[in-house]
């Protein structure tokens, strides 16, 4: 069960660069979508693969859909050296994409977002347009 205030609380604290987008992105923009993941677009900078990679520890991330007894390490490597994963963490499914379709990397995805209050944060979450682009795509 996806408990997006705890991974999101986790993310803040930490001062992870990221922006909330998919499901939970609609919802924070007054949808009634109910979501099973949260779906977030990462910046790709190695100060931010470690805060985002010792964010995410606690929760014990995985590859989901990949044998339980394969390797992985979520860290600062990991991240540098990959894009997009999609995790199953011990606070519920999270998609980390450090380029959106539609959109672009980070910067391209901020452009398209704007700060809300979820969870007693200023989090950036996409904006409807931003939304409907990558979708669309």
């Amino acid at each position: 069960m996806l408990q997006a205030e705890r991974l999101l609380t986790a993310l803040c604290q930490a001062n992870v660069a990221f922006v909330v987008i998919g499901g939970m992105a609609a919802v924070a923009q007054g949808s009634a979508y109910v979501t099973a993941d949260l779906d977030i677009c990462y910046q790709r900078q190695p100060s931010n693969y470690q805060r985002l990679s010792q964010a995410l520890q606690p929760f014990h991330p995985r590859l989901r859909g990949a044998p339980a007894d394969l390797p992985f390490v979520l860290d600062a490597r990991t991240l540098r050296g990959g894009l997009n994963f999609t995790l199953t963490t011990e606070g519920g499914d999270l998609d980390l994409l450090g380029e959106v379709t539609g959109l672009g990397d980070f910067e391209a995805v901020e452009a398209y977002a704007e700060e809300v209050e979820l969870y007693g944060y200023r989090i950036w979450v996409l904006t409807l347009e931003g939304l409907i682009l990558s979708k669309q795509a």
